[in-house]
């Protein structure tokens, strides 16, 4: 097993990530890239705790993630099932796992700060703080996307999907942006990857 997470994730995290794995009692599957998600948890019929983790992720973004999904695990083994998700059971689990990690010989120098900010209150995914998510993304693999705001206002962008948008104006955080073939409104993050098209 740690020669398979040797491949995945930074060289100082791979012991204790898989004593995390071992003590929870995960079946861990690395899959295809899903495009709406980088993981998930579930628990099998069998009684079975399997996590998914994206394997197209930087070294990075597959340790948070991971340690996320297993924040759920032990989240809900913890508190019950009756919890939230994201609530705050999962936040102080997240916060504790996540603690032995943010340290130089796992994590970049220059994403300490943005990980110890985002992990005073974790959000549901790292992709909406946009700062982090932005930061994690310079260790990906080059390719032709862009962000949103890059995108020039009333420039015409494509989704995974095939949907083309206009980009409107930015609101507080997010930005307006009406779906060509329906005209209906939607907020994007700053930071969503998108294909320009004009």
């Amino acid at each position: 097993m740690t020669s398979i997470l040797e491949k995945y994730i930074p060289q100082g995290s791979v012991q204790t990530v898989f004593e995390l794995i071992k003590m929870n009692n995960v079946h861990l599957k690395i899959v295809n890239e899903r495009v709406t998600r980088h993981g998930d948890y579930r628990k099998l019929p069998s009684g079975q705790h399997q996590i998914t983790v994206n394997a197209n992720l930087n070294p990075y973004r597959f340790l948070i993630t991971l340690v996320h999904e297993i924040a759920h695990l032990v989240a809900f083994t913890k508190f019950g099932r009756s919890i939230k998700p994201h609530g705050r059971e999962w936040k102080m689990t997240f916060q504790q796992l996540m603690l032995p990690f943010i340290r130089p010989e796992i994590f970049p120098n220059q994403l300490l700060p943005l990980l110890a900010l985002h992990f005073k209150n974790p959000k549901a995914t790292s992709d909406t703080d946009a700062r982090l998510s932005l930061a994690l993304k310079q260790y990906d693999p080059a390719n032709d996307k862009n962000y949103i705001f890059e995108i020039p206002y009333d420039g015409l962008f494509k989704l995974y999907n095939g949907k083309v948008f206009k980009r409107g104006n930015k609101r507080v955080k997010r930005y307006e942006c009406l779906e060509v073939a329906t005209g209906r409104l939607y907020l994007f993050n700053p930071n969503a990857e998108v294909e320009f098209l004009k």
